[in-house]
């Protein structure tokens, strides 16, 4: 049997990493095991284990991959909007269309899993943690220039800003994702639009 090439073999990861996040994104990170993704794909364990390792190495791979979704619907289409007040507007109202129609069947991947592994510690915890605090330092530092370009009050604290953002965005998801209904995300994004309100100096 011919040897596949590296583009291949790629492509497979890939392609097994897709069904895997779409998976763990309604089972959880720590359901998502190699036999129930093999079941799942109509697959052997071995295969599995020859691409992931492990049923740990694959979770981290499914949430960078994950981090990668999230980054390329919320804050790549903001980042053309100039920094401050109106890139983070931009950024909420990315948030809020993620969230409306995400990319997983289970919602934001993050808010998942951030809930699912808040108390269990070890490397998926570690790694949620780095994914949510490379986030907030986003939100931040946008909520930082907006203040030292005067469009938010000089006493803001920025990481209050980003907080109340961030936990909008994950309580919306949540009501969302559990009662389907569409205001839920019509109040989160009111809610950011006062917390974002512009300094009237």
């Amino acid at each position: 049997m011919a040897r596949r090439s590296a583009t291949q073999v790629a492509d497979s990861r890939a392609q097994t990493l897709d069904a895997a996040v779409e998976l763990a994104s309604v089972i959880g990170l720590e359901g998502l095991t190699i036999g129930r993704l093999a079941e799942q794909l109509e697959m052997s364990k071995s295969g599995l284990v020859g691409r992931f390792g492990s049923k740990e190495e694959l979770q981290l791979a499914v949430l960078e991959l994950a981090a990668d979704a999230f980054r390329h619907a919320v804050y790549e289409p903001a980042a053309a909007q100039p920094s401050g007040f109106t890139r983070l507007t931009a950024i909420c109202d990315a948030w809020i269309t993620y969230l409306r129609d995400p990319p997983f069947s289970g919602g934001c991947f993050l808010t998942t899993a951030s809930v699912e592994f808040d108390a269990r510690p070890g490397p998926v915890n570690a790694a949620v943690k780095a994914v949510m605090r490379r986030w907030l330092g986003v939100l931040e530092r946008e909520a930082t220039a907006a203040i030292e370009q005067g469009e938010l009050a000089p006493d803001t604290d920025p990481s209050d800003i980003a907080f109340t953002i961030n936990a909008l965005a994950v309580g919306a998801n949540c009501h969302y994702q559990l009662h389907h209904d569409p205001r839920a995300l019509t109040r989160a994004r009111h809610a950011m639009a006062r917390v974002l309100a512009p300094s009237s100096a």
